[in-house]
């Protein structure tokens, strides 16, 4: 095949070549090729002349199907034979793996451990604590204030209650009923046949003296305050609905479902009575 001759040398300047599938860059030098080229020299030119230039040469002046089957059988390399990412070895690459190792601990593992297991036990040691201050000031602040538990306790002299009298008085915001009984109202209240009642109970668990009988002055039925020395048995009356109470506080008669409730207290002394 006869090459045209340019009408001047061609002496061009290098252009690089890259190959998309190894990455790898070729420079060549473009020359005047000869005027002929005999057809058993194509093979030594093939082998002499770089592959990518041959190539390159083949797409611009369209060579002969010898120089086809040669670029076929003499491919460039592939991502199978070359990988595509530059080395991990190269100055400057992002593919290197960071070194820790300066950053490695030289002592035990176990010691290490040890450490840990002593920061986490001390952490949730002080938030075990934190935690209960934070609830204890909490419970503080809701607690009740000094006036409401200085009215928790009652002190009542009893003997400024003649006998046969009931006394009134107010601890924690309700009445209290405090009767001072005769010896026939005793009798009187333990002579009832208690089995029977609606709220069945002893005048013996109801006072723990005789003669002094201490209840809350609630009627137990919506909570009206009864009248003393009325009703139906000698005790006392609810005139809101008519609850009859006897001389030991119980019901006898009426809506009212309960006894009078009898509130904690207790002797001290022979003549002191307290409530609470």
């Amino acid at each position: 095949m006869k090459w045209p001759r340019p009408a001047q040398p061609m002496t061009g300047p290098v252009i690089p070549i890259a190959s998309e599938s190894s990455g790898s860059n070729f420079d060549f030098r473009l020359h005047p090729p000869s005027a002929s080229l005999p057809s058993h020299s194509h093979s030594h030119a093939i082998a002499d002349t770089p592959l990518a230039v041959n190539c390159f040469t083949m797409s611009l002046s369209s060579a002969s199907s010898t120089l086809l089957r040669t670029c076929a059988r003499q491919q460039l390399p592939t991502s199978r034979t070359a990988s595509p990412f530059a080395s991990a070895n190269e100055r400057g690459s992002t593919l290197k793996i960071p070194n820790f190792s300066k950053y490695q601990s030289n002592k035990n593992p176990r010691s290490n451990q040890v450490f840990s297991y002593f920061m986490a036990g001390t952490m949730g040691l002080a938030s075990a604590v934190g935690a209960k201050a934070t609830v204890q000031d909490f419970l503080v602040n809701m607690s009740a204030s000094a006036d409401v538990l200085a009215q928790a306790k009652v002190e009542i002299a009893l003997g400024a209650i003649p006998e046969g009298k009931n006394v009134i008085i107010k601890w924690r915001g309700k009445p209290v009923f405090i009767r001072h009984r005769t010896q026939g109202e005793i009798d009187e209240a333990r002579e009832v046949k208690w089995e029977s009642l609606r709220d069945p109970q002893a005048d013996e668990d109801r006072a723990q003296r005789p003669e002094w009988l201490v209840m809350l002055g609630v009627c137990t039925h919506l909570g009206c305050v009864p009248i003393g020395e009325a009703g139906d048995y000698g005790g006392w009356f609810c005139p809101c609905h008519g609850s009859h109470y006897d001389i030991s506080g119980r019901i006898r008669k009426g809506p009212a479902p309960l006894n009078l409730e009898v509130p904690s207290y207790q002797f001290p002394e022979d003549e002191t009575l307290v409530i609470g």
